[in-house]
């Protein structure tokens, strides 16, 4: 890379600073999410992520989700191999839900971060790429846009096969095997790309991008199309040396933050060597006062996570200490990227974490003070904008801050401390926002509050009912535990000289347990398009026994609804997160024979009506038609439903055959809950 970059240094020096985008706010203290890991399906689909925005909000400001863009596959991938730029519907959505999840984040003050892959495009064969029509503009690549040294000469070799030819230019940086490598400085993909990131910040909403793989391109593109798009976020993945990274960072022109890797490696370290002392280094954005505005840091991503039997890849992961890991970044400058399946096992933490940095004000370019270096324990001292914080990680209890009478401990973990400074002078809630059901003879939740006040007298007023406390409000000792049995906004204050200050506020959710009723669904599936003489129902990943052999099962069974014959067939959901898989094919079979086919269709866990679409997936032999769910379309509606007295619904959802269901539904349809019909899509 050093020698990509000393050919671009001239560049650099004609780059205008008259930037229109600033690749990453200064002093910004926003916490950032990726909310995906690899081949995360499931919890990362759009109406997934789409339905935990209230749990999102407040602690997560800005969440990377995968490259949204339709790929040619016709099965689940990530879109790492990108095919289409215009068209947005993608393993985790369509582009309707994809818009719907980026409104509703907005509306909960939350960013949505686009992957941006494009050093590399899919083509169909080894030149044909495909022509999009946006805004009355076409857009395709040719074969003059991909470098001429593609895939090691394999593809120069096939171009003169073909008859066609590349570009005359070579690639900027290193090669991706399995794709075309774009040519970056022909003007045709320049304007593609262009138009491309315009529509994602202004049509789509994206907040800001994630370029993919910036090893491959010189870096004063990616300044380039953040400029066209007018964007204010942007992070490259460059995951070589700390010296490279700065470099990458100012041949942008500074219009991008990166992913500060060596602070992720020091972290690896520290735990998978046993010695906290690992931390110290210098060798990383985060330390560095010019570049820690530009540091985005993390402790694991999908391309480190142990992907088990993937080929290709040697997991990177990290061995133990998660919690303690995560502890360390959220307190420490840049800006903190959590990784999805943290997220998921350990959430009540991170968001403690979230509240204590949010707290003491520290963000991206905060300064710090290491107070000590060992191999069992590690310690810094970091300075926000409103309070300190000391954070401690490794064997906590051999270790007390030398200044601690300026300090109030907030969480005590035996891997991780946090301490406030009592200068914070605010209210501490050791239970943060978030949705709890109780279970058993439990009947509400325990919530601890603490002082953080440089008055040692200080008392603590608080109220359920969301105003603020008062002098009059329910008054406890410093450290004491209150119960909450309900849902309620939750504001404790610091009371001191007859003064109520240091309002810190929490929303609870708190339910009771809907026990699980087993229930039966009917999958409706429509082949007038496709015209098949037979139907076969091939079902996988139920734990109901549903599971058939290829090709499945032979549906007879019809209806006539609307004038149409629909496929029907009945299933067990029998447990919290059953749910049944689909290929939907012909049924043919034989040497010679075509059997044409669906692409998969995951997770149904309610009545639901499919139609097969005369719409191939992909180029393939055997054709792997797209499938539409129209389960709202055919639903008929509340006159239609048993009727359920609201006083018996609780806080229950009820699809319209009258049957419970164990939490709110995450798949689109019409519902009942608390007595009125509800529009989930």
């Amino acid at each position: 890379m050093k020698k990509i970059y000393s050919t671009v240094v001239a560049l650099f020096a004609t780059i205008s600073v008259m930037a229109q985008s600033q690749g990453w706010p200064a002093n910004y203290g926003g916490v950032m999410l990726q909310g995906f890991s690899w081949d995360s399906y499931k919890e990362s689909k759009w109406t997934k992520l789409e339905s935990q925005a209230a749990d999102f909000k407040g602690y997560i400001d800005l969440i990377w989700v995968p490259q949204s863009g339709k790929c040619q596959s016709s099965g689940k991938v990530m879109g790492y191999k990108p095919y289409y730029y215009f068209n947005q519907n993608s393993s985790f959505g369509t582009e309707e839900q994809l818009r719907s999840m980026i409104k509703t984040f907005k509306a909960n003050g939350i960013g949505t971060i686009a992957d941006v892959v494009v050093n590399h495009h899919d083509t169909n064969g080894w030149f044909d790429f495909p022509a999009e029509t946006y805004k009355g503009e076409t857009y395709q690549f040719k074969s003059t846009d991909i470098v001429s040294n593609d895939d090691g000469g394999k593809t120069l070799s096939e171009a003169q096969k073909a008859g066609v030819s590349l570009s005359k230019n070579i690639d900027e940086g290193e090669d991706w095997d399995g794709c075309r490598d774009l040519d970056h400085q022909s003007a045709n993909v320049q304007r593609i790309i262009k138009a491309y990131v315009k529509y994602l910040k202004d049509d789509l909403g994206y907040t800001g991008f994630r370029y993919d793989m910036v090893k491959g391109f010189y870096a004063n593109h990616v300044g380039d199309y953040n400029d066209a798009a007018g964007i204010d976020f942007s992070v490259g993945e460059d995951w070589t040396g700390n010296e490279d990274i700065e470099n990458w960072i100012n041949y942008t022109s500074r219009k991008s933050a990166a992913f500060d890797f060596q602070f992720r490696y020091n972290i690896r370290d520290a735990v998978n060597k046993n010695n906290w002392g690992e931390l110290n280094s210098t060798n990383n954005l985060m330390h560095d006062t010019n570049y820690r505005r530009y540091a985005v840091t993390f402790v694991e991503n999908h391309d480190m996570q142990d992907r088990g039997t993937t080929d290709g890849y040697t997991p990177d992961d990290i061995k133990t200490d998660i919690p303690a890991c995560n502890a360390y970044m959220l307190a420490m400058p840049g800006t903190p990227c959590i990784f999805q399946p943290h997220w998921l096992d350990y959430k009540d933490e991170l968001k403690l974490m979230i509240d204590a940095r949010k707290l003491a004000g520290i963000t991206n370019q905060s300064n710090y003070n290491n107070l000590t270096s060992q191999a069992e324990y590690y310690a810094n001292e970091v300075y926000g904008d409103k309070a300190n914080l000391i954070v401690v990680v490794g064997y906590t209890s051999k270790y007390k801050p030398t200044n601690i009478d300026n300090y109030v401990k907030i969480i005590g973990k035996s891997r991780y401390n946090y301490y406030l400074s009592k200068s914070a002078n605010v209210a501490w809630i050791n239970k943060p926002g978030g949705v709890y059901t109780l279970s058993g003879t439990t009947k509400s939740i325990s919530v601890k509050l603490t002082a953080v006040s440089t008055d040692a007298n200080a008392k603590l007023v608080y109220t359920i009912d969301g105003t603020n406390p008062t002098i009059n409000s329910t008054q406890v000792n410093n450290n004491s535990t209150i119960k909450l049995d309900k849902s309620c906004t939750l504001k404790v204050g610091l009371l001191t000289n007859g003064t109520v200050t240091g309002i810190s506020t929490r929303e609870y959710t708190i339910q009771e347990p809907v026990p699980f009723e087993p229930y039966k669904i009917t999958v409706y599936v429509n082949d007038d398009q496709v015209n098949w003489s037979n139907c076969y129902f091939h079902s996988f990943g139920s734990t109901s026994n549903t599971a058939t052999s290829w090709p499945g099962k032979q549906i007879t069974a019809t209806k006539e609804i609307n004038g149409k014959k629909w496929y029907y067939q009945e299933y067990n959901i029998n447990s919290e997160g059953d749910a049944v898989s689909f290929v939907f094919n012909e049924g043919k079979t034989g040497t010679n024979v075509t059997n044409e086919q669906t692409v998969d269709v995951e997770d149904i866990a309610q009545t639901t009506y499919l139609v097969i679409e005369n719409n191939p997936q992909d180029a393939q032999a055997i054709k792997h038609y797209s499938v539409k769910d129209v389960t709202e379309e055919m639903t008929t509606g509340i006159a239609d439903a048993p009727i359920i007295e609201k006083e018996n619904t609780d806080n229950a959802w009820y699809t319209l055959s009258g049957m419970k269901m164990l939490n709110q539904p995450t798949q689109a349809g019409i519902y009942i809950h608390q007595g009125k019909k509800v529009v989930i899509r």
